[in-house]
């Protein structure tokens, strides 16, 4: 009886997260569909793959020459915002958890109540009005100083209580060797809370590239423009291909499956590492 009943336990755990499964990849697996069709094809079948020999590959070769484009803009701009964003992230968090200096509680709590500054959309004329004075409007270094700014809040949060949770016995050993703060920062924080910053930087990426407000008000040439920008413009403003357009959706998709597949683990152990230091 026991083991029939852990075995009907299972047998529902498995049911449930097959569930959930079916709802999370069934709307990718349709958008993959839909990108070998053509809109006669969409209308009459969009659910299901059509014989391979109604393949319409050349809505790839049309999706790929629209966003690749755009794509590059988007790693460019989250590459360089995250490693500016976790640089300072890194500098601010040791400074607040290893220096005793008169105001640092004040400080830090005034770091943290910038989390209640409303975001991008409520500041967008206040920004725009900064970033024209700076120069950068119609540029992707307007993305990338505003990207490595935004979200640090929540990172120096996490991060300086990792840090300050570091024995400081190893910082101890490594002023006796000889390391100043960047050589401790180097030897010490970086390679024991190298999870918790993958983690940030993971999500920090995200975040950046799915940012759709901001480029869409400061970049003017489609040159110049990200996926969610050009995604919102290749819809076309008649007649939408559905086709091209899933499979533009598609190869966008791309660059975060490859981020997810091989950032897991470290996005993982980093919520795991947060957890037991927690």
């Amino acid at each position: 009886m026991a083991r029939r009943a852990r075995r009907t336990r299972e047998a529902v755990k498995v049911a449930i997260l097959c569930f959930v499964l079916l709802f999370a990849f069934y709307p990718l697996f349709v958008m993959v569909v839909i990108s070998f069709k053509d809109n006669r094809q969409f209308n009459l079948n969009p659910w299901f793959f059509d014989p391979p020999n109604e393949w319409h590959l050349e809505n790839w070769a049309r999706g790929w020459s629209t966003v690749s484009t755009y794509i590059a803009n988007s790693v460019v701009v989250c590459v360089l915002a995250v490693a500016l964003g976790m640089v300072m992230v890194v500098l601010t968090s040791y400074v607040l958890a290893r220096y005793r200096f008169p105001g640092r509680g004040a400080v830090y709590y005034g770091v943290i109540a910038s989390m209640f500054l409303p975001g991008t959309a409520a500041t967008l004329v206040t920004m725009y009005a900064l970033l024209d004075r700076m120069n950068l409007i119609n540029s992707l270094w307007a993305l990338v100083v505003v990207g490595a700014a935004g979200g640090q809040v929540a990172a120096i949060f996490i991060l300086r209580q990792f840090i300050e949770d570091i024995p400081r016995e190893l910082f101890e050993a490594a002023q006796i060797d000889g390391a100043g703060h960047f050589g401790q920062m180097h030897h010490v924080v970086l390679p024991m809370s190298g999870s918790i910053l993958g983690t940030l930087a993971i999500m920090s990426f995200l975040r950046v590239w799915n940012n759709l407000m901001l480029p869409l008000v400061v970049l003017r040439d489609d040159a110049m423009l990200t996926v969610p920008v050009g995604l919102m413009r290749l819809e076309g403003e008649y007649v939408k291909q559905w086709g091209e357009l899933m499979a533009g959706y598609t190869i966008a998709a791309i660059p975060l499956v490859i981020l997810f597949i091989f950032t897991m683990r470290w996005f993982v152990r980093g919520i795991g590492a947060g957890a037991i230091k927690g």
